[in-house]
């Protein structure tokens, strides 16, 4: 392993779908709320949208049905888009129910549709999700929170970057992502 491909398999690992929502989530859920019960919308949401679905991956793994968490192979991909568009549903509804604050819920409005777009256009090309997840958290927080969150955006370059360095996508496939993440997460707000 050369030193690029060490550093590009830390940032990939570090900055993987579900911890990138861990945080985001919760940032989004205290800056929604404006005070720390916001933390456990903030929580919900990265169970529904990042802590489940990891899982469901995990547990396929151990059966042997996958050989890593990044499912390099796209046709083997479309039960993974299912089960978090049915945990992102699931939670939205107990946020509704719950009268969660509208920032929380438009978060995992954004997230929904960009799952839905990762579905659709996996059916025909391997598309990034990690820069997808990358790119949405880091919009959706300069929404909620602050302008200033778009310097997070260095982050979502870093995956991108240990994306293509690890030969799980092209270039073309992480700015793909990327983009969908930022349009997902913008359009959102615009609703």
């Amino acid at each position: 392993m050369t030193p690029a491909t060490g550093t590009a398999r830390t940032v990939t690992d570090v900055f993987q779908p579900r911890n990138v929502l861990l945080v985001g989530m919760l940032a989004i859920g205290w800056a929604a709320a404006g005070h720390w019960s916001g933390l456990l919308w903030g929580f919900l949401g990265a169970l529904c949208a990042g802590l489940i679905p990891a899982g469901y991956i995990e547990w396929e793994r151990g059966r042997g049905t996958w050989g890593d968490r990044h499912v390099v192979d796209r046709t083997k991909r479309a039960p993974i888009f299912f089960v978090i568009l049915g945990s992102i549903g699931t939670g939205s509804v107990v946020m509704v129910l719950g009268h969660a604050p509208v920032g929380i819920l438009v978060a995992m409005l954004a997230l929904w549709v960009m799952t839905v777009g990762l579905l659709v256009v996996n059916t025909v090309w391997k598309i990034s999700v990690d820069s997808a997840v990358a790119s949405a958290v880091v919009a959706l927080l300069s929404v909620v929170h602050s302008p200033w969150w778009l310097a997070a955006y260095a982050m979502t370059v870093a995956v991108c970057w240990s994306r293509v360095a690890l030969r799980y996508h092209t270039v073309a496939q992480t700015v793909a992502g990327a983009s969908l993440g930022a349009a997902t997460a913008a359009a959102a707000w615009l609703v």
